[in-house]
């Protein structure tokens, strides 16, 4: 006979997802469980022996504790799964678990099995779901990314939102392996030189490879008492700055005024900025290493404005 209050609150605690054999163990006959899982039955299939006791599409919660409960006990989500959990947007419709390497697993469906002798020490929980913590997340998505944009972004971000610091990447990245980390090595040690998003990574690789003079990244900017601005890249000796304008931080027209305003504090000062979007930097880097070029050009021999820079930290 069914276990009836067992089985409702194993279904409470695990987001309504449920193991072949965990419906058993609460006494459900198989015929009971094949019966639910027929066309217009109460249940579905979303991995093997992996079931949703509910109708309709799977939730992204429902989708990670099946994937847990089909990769094992002590698997943990990393990768875009467990950085969605830590509030960061990324897009990916795959999940990705880490196993203990001795476990024999499949990928199957959404889910993308890790098996690891590096399996994370400390972990976070928000009900079933067991995830890592962002550092190993970040570095675990970067090896499966395929391009230094979309590892850029992730990690800049990472960083900049407080979710992990350089020093939790860089001792993922020692620890971690080697294979596949290029990209991954590339981006910290942009982001550790003060790049705070992926554009400005870009904009500090297009600098480089342009010969130009490195800026200041994220600097302070003040006159006198006053906080002028923090430019995405500043040349202290000849007065100019370069901002990166990006789609997504310039929708509103709030977002839009705050630039304008900080534009305006500056030229009122004496700084000559520049302004570029990470189309331009990407798909017209001549022309934006000539801009700039001709910038820091035109302002040399004269004297700076008397501008106090404070570094990033």
């Amino acid at each position: 006979m069914a276990d009836q209050l067992a089985l409702s609150q194993l279904l409470t605690r695990q987001n309504l997802v449920i193991t072949r054999q965990q419906a058993l163990d609460c006494g459900l006959h198989y015929d009971v469980v094949h019966r639910r899982l027929r066309a217009g039955g109460q249940w579905q299939r979303i991995l093997p022996g992996v079931y949703l006791t509910v109708t309709g599409t799977p939730t992204p919660d429902q989708r990670d504790t099946a994937a847990l409960l089909y990769a094992g006990p002590g698997s943990t989500l990393t990768g875009a799964a467990a950085l969605r959990r830590h509030g960061m947007r990324i897009q990916s419709d795959s999940v990705d678990v880490l196993v203990p390497a001795s476990r024999q697993r499949q990928n199957v469906g959404y889910v993308v099995v890790h098996r690891t002798s590096r399996l994370p020490p400390l972990v976070c929980y928000v009900g079933p779901v067991q995830y890592a913590l962002a550092a190993r997340a970040v570095a675990d998505a970067a090896l499966g990314l395929r391009e230094l944009r979309d590892v850029r972004a992730v990690v800049a971000a990472a960083v900049q939102s407080g979710r992990c610091t350089v020093e939790q990447l860089a001792a993922e990245l020692k620890s971690g392996p080697v294979r596949g980390s290029a990209l991954f090595r590339v981006a910290l040690a942009e982001v550790a030189d003060g790049a705070w998003s992926g554009p400005e990574a870009e904009l500090l690789d297009l600098i480089k490879r342009g010969r130009l003079p490195t800026p200041l990244l994220n600097a302070r900017l003040f006159a006198g008492d006053e906080l002028l601005a923090r430019p995405d890249a500043w040349w202290p000796d000849v007065g100019v700055a370069v901002e990166v304008d990006s789609k997504e931080w310039h929708l509103s027209p709030e977002s839009w005024e705050r630039t304008m305003r900080r534009h305006a504090r500056m030229t009122a000062r004496g700084i000559l900025v520049l302004h570029f979007t990470p189309r331009q930097i990407r798909k017209e880097p001549d022309d934006v290493l000539a801009t700039i070029r001709q910038a820091l050009s035109g302002r040399r021999g004269q004297p700076a404005p008397p501008i106090r820079t404070v570094l990033a930290t």
